[in-house]
């Protein structure tokens, strides 16, 4: 019953910025490390940027100075603002999120990993 969805990608300028959401819903007990990555075609999945609940982000060399992840507890949301796009960051978006969700049938917690449906970014020039 727990899912991600994310949202805020479309087309934009060279140049330009972006702002992707990605929030947590369904019944959920805590969201640990999070994270977004992107694909773009005939590409391997690759990391973008990683959050931590607790901690420092890390990025990849790539986006480092343009990009930034951030998350807000309350909200369950995880957020990437995106700056000065470049046309090779077009690609699919994804979050991944660790979440802590209750195991009715053992009565105990358990963490699984989540991920979106994704959501595309387009740069044009």
């Amino acid at each position: 019953q727990v899912q991600l969805v994310e949202s805020g990608g479309g087309s934009v300028q060279s140049g330009g910025s972006l702002r992707l959401s990605c929030v947590a819903s369904g019944i959920l007990v805590d969201i640990g490390s999070v994270a977004w990555y992107r694909q773009s075609p005939g590409k391997e999945r690759e990391l973008v940027a990683e959050l931590p609940k607790y901690g420092n982000s890390n990025y990849a060399d790539f986006v480092k100075g343009r990009f930034t992840i951030s998350r807000d507890n309350t909200k369950k949301t995880v957020y990437l603002q995106m700056n000065n796009l470049l046309r090779e960051d077009a690609a699919i978006y994804y979050c991944n999120a660790g979440i802590t969700v209750m195991n009715y049938r053992w009565s105990r917690p358990v963490q699984q990993n989540y991920w979106g449906q994704g959501t595309r970014v387009t740069v044009v020039p």
